[in-house]
C-alpha cells in the first residue's frame, strides 16, 4: 500500500480518477501472487471498478512485438523449474498462444521447442547460458534490456480489454500457479489438526 501510495502522489492522481484494476495473475512467486492479486481485489471492490487478469508470460511476450518467430517467455520457478509459454504474432499483428503455460526443467525445454524460438525471460544472467547450452541454434536470445515482465506491458493487454468491456469476475479471478505450493504441515502440528501458531515454520498462508 505504501508503494501505491506514492505511485499515486507522485503521477497525482486521486483513486477516484482510476477507471479499472489491472493485475498480472502469473504464473510467478506464489506470496507474490497472492498479495499482489488480494491488494487489486479489494481496491477494485472498494473503488467500485472493474478488475483485468493478465497474464504474466503473455505479457512478456508481447514486450517483442511482431516478430516473425515463436516467442517463448520464461519464469524462474523452484527446483530448477521454470514456468513457460510459447506465442506468435499474426499476420494481421494479434499475439496468438500456440502453448498453454507449462512448468518444467530448463532442461526439457528442448521438449517443447520444435523451431528457432526468441527467448526472454526474469533473469538474464542465470538463464540465457542455460537456454542456450539446452537449445543450441534454436535459441535466440532478446536482447537483455527486454527482458524481465514490465507493468507497461500488463497494462497496455489489460487496456485493450477495457475498452472492448472484456472484464473478469471478482471473485472467480484467481492465480495461476501450475503447480502446489511448497508448503507441507508443520513438524510440530498437534494430531489434533491445530495449527501451532507459535512455530514459525509452518509457513501459513
Amino acid at each position: 500500500m505504501p508503494g501505491i501510495h506514492f505511485l499515486l502522489s507522485n503521477a497525482k492522481v486521486d483513486t477516484k480518477e482510476i477507471k479499472t484494476i489491472i493485475v498480472a495473475t502469473g504464473p510467478g512467486s506464489f506470496t507474490g501472487l497472492r498479495v499482489g492479486l488480494s491488494e487489486a481485489k479489494g481496491m477494485a471492490q472498494g473503488l467500485q471498478i472493474p478488475l483485468i487478469g493478465v497474464s504474466s508470460l503473455e505479457a512478456m511476450a508481447a514486450q517483442l512485438p511482431y516478430v516473425r518467430q515463436p516467442v517463448c517467455p520464461l519464469i524462474h520457478s523452484r527446483k530448477g523449474e521454470v514456468f513457460a509459454a510459447l506465442f506468435s504474432w499474426s499476420d494481421s499483428q494479434r499475439l496468438m498462444r500456440t502453448q498453454q503455460d507449462i512448468c518444467l526443467r530448463i532442461e526439457d525445454l528442448p521438449s517443447v521447442v520444435a523451431r528457432p524460438t526468441l527467448f526472454l525471460g526474469n533473469d538474464f544472467n542465470k538463464q540465457a547460458h542455460l537456454i542456450r547450452e539446452m537449445l543450441g541454434r534454436k535459441a535466440e536470445l532478446a536482447p537483455a534490456h527486454l527482458w524481465n515482465l514490465k507493468a507497461s506491458a500488463v497494462g497496455a493487454l489489460g487496456l485493450k480489454r477495457f475498452l472492448t468491456r472484456d472484464f473478469d469476475d471478482l471473485q472467480e479471478l484467481v492465480p495461476t500457479y501450475l503447480r502446489p505450493p511448497d508448503i507441507r504441515p508443520s513438524p510440530s502440528t498437534p494430531r489434533s489438526g491445530k495449527i501451532n501458531t507459535n512455530d514459525s515454520s509452518n509457513g501459513g498462508i
